[in-house]
């Protein structure tokens, strides 16, 4: 591991960045219509869940990473084997989340430029950034915290000002039953964004108070998904559920339509910044995840030599993973969540805190029983 540390508010911004991420791009649990908001806070509450299991995973071996642990846990082959399917694991979710941000860019801003000359762009500014370090990486996101807060209440304020939201787009609730928002939930929101917290395994053995990581991590899942669950309201409110089923980018629509005094309008750069701060972390983190993880499991001396070819090998991905941006949508919501995210980011984390939980309690009486027998020699 890097011998870097970071403190909790550094993690808490970390974490929040990361969430809301490509959440703000693509239009997230649109199938629960104008209950989106509901299935995104029950998605949360799923992930809040999960980061129980991660942390206490961590509790267990607080001073490695998941790819050491998970070592310890199954055994040195079978542990490699799953700690290798890991990394590629975050290694696929960095290059889908860039071919998200690179997509949205030459759809939006740069029209005539390839798609592959964006994400190259992209991916070289990341691989500066993660040859840096992870205290870089934590103190950037101090900085940039600030600003994304800033251009969120503002465009906040002013959507409200130029009398756009229309409360009765978000009624009736519950209009076809609970069922649609708990399947949303299950096939989508556990998971994209919440459950992908699990790359944060690699992360939280930087911190510098390990005693905090528990309610740090929380707070900052549970301020992103209210957060994201007051964007979709705020989204379906001005759009409507029509025009939600049918926009790209749901988001930006809304900023559009702002109109305050004639003057001001088109304020398509707060969603620029925005969305580019948050996809910039969550890819940097993967990435991050990625060399920290293939250094420790084949022993490479200096890690920050693997940005490069892990960086290549993340932009050629990202070209090839679909065909165009609608597989690549279809291939995020009927295969991904299934085949990816439900072993990655649940089935192996439960197995691996079953099998630490009875290694720890077989040490632990071990050790008590060594304690409690007598000592042949004092009694003779």
């Amino acid at each position: 591991m890097e011998k870097a540390k970071i403190n909790a508010y550094q993690l808490f911004v970390l974490i929040f960045l990361f969430e809301m991420g490509s959440a703000l791009i693509i239009p997230i649990a649109v199938e629960a219509k104008q209950d989106a908001w509901l299935s995104i806070l029950l998605g949360m509450l799923g992930g809040l869940l999960l980061f129980f299991i991660y942390h206490r995973l961590y509790l267990y071996y607080p001073d490695i990473s998941a790819v050491e642990y998970v070592q310890k846990i199954t055994g040195r082959f079978l542990g490699r084997i799953i700690a290798l399917l890991y990394l590629l694991y975050f290694a696929y979710l960095a290059a889908r989340v860039l071919r998200d941000f690179g997509t949205m860019l030459v759809t939006i801003a740069y029209f005539d430029t390839p798609l592959f000359i964006i994400n190259a762009l992209l991916i070289m500014v990341l691989i500066y950034t993660v040859r840096k370090g992870i205290e870089v990486l934590a103190r950037t996101g101090e900085l940039l915290f600030v600003l994304m807060y800033l251009l969120a209440f503002a465009g906040f304020v002013l959507i409200v000002i130029s009398g756009l939201i229309d409360i009765n787009n978000l009624k009736p609730v519950l209009e076809e039953g609970i069922i649609p928002v708990v399947k949303t939930t299950y096939t989508q929101t556990l998971y994209v964004p919440f459950g992908e917290a699990v790359v944060f395994a690699m992360i939280l053995p930087y911190l510098n108070n390990p005693k905090v990581a528990k309610k740090t991590g929380l707070l900052a899942i549970g301020l992103s998904g209210i957060n994201l669950a007051i964007v979709s309201a705020i989204n379906f409110s001005v759009l409507g559920v029509d025009y939600m089923m049918r926009s790209q980018y749901p988001l930006l629509s809304a900023i559009q339509r702002i109109q305050v005094a004639d003057f001001l309008e088109r304020l398509d750069v707060f969603y620029m910044i925005a969305t580019i701060i948050g996809g910039f972390f969550k890819i940097s983190i993967f990435f991050y995840a990625v060399i920290a993880g293939t250094s420790s499991l084949f022993k490479v001396k200096q890690p920050s030599r693997l940005a490069y070819p892990i960086g290549l090998v993340i932009l050629v991905l990202s070209m090839t993973i679909a065909s165009n941006y609608s597989e690549h949508i279809r291939e995020g919501l009927d295969i991904v969540p299934i085949y990816l995210h439900l072993p990655f980011q649940v089935m192996i984390p439960i197995l691996l805190l079953g099998i630490a939980f009875v290694k720890n309690k077989i040490k632990q009486s071990k050790k008590d029983s060594n304690i409690l027998e007598p000592d042949s020699r004092s009694i003779e």
